[in-house]
């Protein structure tokens, strides 16, 4: 169990962390689908849980992507999940007026992965006093984590993690190096972004490809290595998902998985 979020509603502490969840919120129904789906099988399988959705897509390769259906209306959304279903649910933001927005909302800020090192956004995140999610850029190495990670520390919030999710391969591909996990677990705990490692950036279509059919192998391999969590992003119909459909996980394919994932754990641990 991440030891950070320990005030976060958890089941089993020996397991690992899952934040799961549709890339971006398109709708309450949508939402709440996964999220009942997901909370039925962390349930079962005694695995913490956090629920995700971006409220806003502020990175896009085009102009004509979807970036949202309002950020109100989906923050609204990731309230009601949490009220719902009692379970914390976290949302990326991209500018530091959205923190203080975004806090009122969820209970887990995560700072996006080419913004890490923007300091007066992690810092206006930090300063809201709620739990803090690193992403780690494509473009750092693992020990380079460690500073935003004092970032956030030194502006008095002690609540952090770092996300890994994949380094820069080329111009179209990413690559996870399993060595960083264990070096940034001395700064902060770490959760392993198994889809988004799988993304194939900068297609010459303006659409992000990806790599869906090898989510088991990253995760199993993340597990194995100890990282304290996962983070995956999963919908009911990737191929028609408004975002990140090329890497998501079919949701009916989840619970399989996380079955696989915790009898691995129970291995290494």
């Amino acid at each position: 169990m991440i030891k950070h979020l320990s005030n976060i509603k958890h089941k089993d502490s020996s397991n690992f962390f899952l934040i799961a969840g549709p890339c971006a919120i398109e709708s309450e129904e949508m939402a709440m689908q996964i999220a009942e789906r997901v909370i039925t099988i962390t349930d079962k399988l005694n695995i913490p849980y956090i629920f995700k959705g971006s409220f806003k897509k502020a990175n896009r390769s085009r102009i004509d992507s979807f970036t949202g259906i309002g950020d109100e209306k989906a923050l609204k959304i990731l309230r009601k999940v949490s009220e719902t279903f009692d379970v914390p649910t976290t949302t990326d933001i991209h500018e530091p007026f959205h923190a203080e927005m975004a806090a009122a909302y969820v209970d887990v800020l995560q700072i996006p992965a080419f913004l890490v090192r923007q300091t007066d956004l992690v810092v206006a995140a930090a300063k809201t006093g709620k739990h803090v999610s690193l992403k780690k850029g494509q473009f750092l190495s693992p020990e380079a984590m460690q500073f935003p990670v004092q970032k956030v520390t030194d502006s008095g919030n002690n609540n952090v993690v770092i996300i890994e999710r994949g380094t820069m391969l080329g111009y179209g591909d990413l690559v996870v190096d399993y060595r960083g996990i264990p070096v940034m677990q001395n700064y902060a705990p770490v959760i392993l972004d198994v889809t988004h490692s799988l993304q194939q950036p900068n297609q010459a279509s303006g659409v992000t490809g990806g790599k869906p059919e090898l989510i088991e192998t990253i995760a199993k391999a993340g597990i194995a290595v100890g990282a304290d969590g996962l983070f995956i992003e999963t919908h009911p119909d990737p191929k028609n998902a408004k975002s990140d459909g090329a890497n998501m996980l079919q949701l009916d394919l989840l619970e399989g998985l996380l079955e696989k994932l915790v009898r691995v754990r129970q291995a290494v641990i």
